[in-house]
């Protein structure tokens, strides 16, 4: 039998701890979802607007490097948000065979929108917390972010070719 300071005991409740962080973080989730819609773009497509807003202008090629999917799935993505007015192709400065992919105003602006209103969602929520519970809220993130950054690095194999193929 393990005593409650045994590494067995510590990692047994960190495996609870973790079970009940990944169940709440899918209620935040889809509670979020609900006040916070993407609509009309799927999670996907709204991973793509992320990457332009952060690393325009890009080509076909390096975006499906990050995303880790395959050329016709990216094709396929970009195509709609073209579609929808949120992103702009353009013959690369670079190379004639290939395109630039930048976010367009309207992109731009559906962006700051959906970050205002996830602000707004969450801003609402903590401010209903009781100030030592949003404390701890802090101080719990702060060194979840820390274990991140001192936990060696580890990583899924690939934690994100799947997601971009379901566009």
């Amino acid at each position: 039998m393990h005593s409650e300071t045994s590494p067995g005991a510590g990692r047994d409740a960190a495996a609870h701890a973790a079970r009940e962080v990944i169940e709440l973080l899918e209620v935040l989730w889809t509670k979020g979802r609900d006040l916070t819609s993407t609509a009309p773009v799927s999670s996907s497509q709204l991973r793509v607007l992320y990457i332009l807003d952060r690393d325009q202008p890009i080509n076909l090629r390096t975006l499906g490097d990050v995303l880790g999917s395959a050329p016709s799935s990216v094709s396929r993505m970009c195509d709609r948000l073209d579609a929808l007015g949120f992103i702009e192709r353009s013959p690369s400065s670079a190379s004639r065979r290939e395109l630039e992919l930048r976010l367009s105003t309207r992109g731009d602006n559906y962006l700051k929108d959906l970050r205002a209103r996830r602000e707004t969602a969450l801003l609402d929520v903590i401010s209903a917390m009781p100030p030592a519970q949003r404390a701890a809220l802090a101080a719990g993130l702060n060194s979840f972010r820390h274990a991140i950054d001192h936990s060696g690095g580890h990583k899924p194999d690939d934690a994100t070719g799947d997601a971009a193929e379901s566009a």
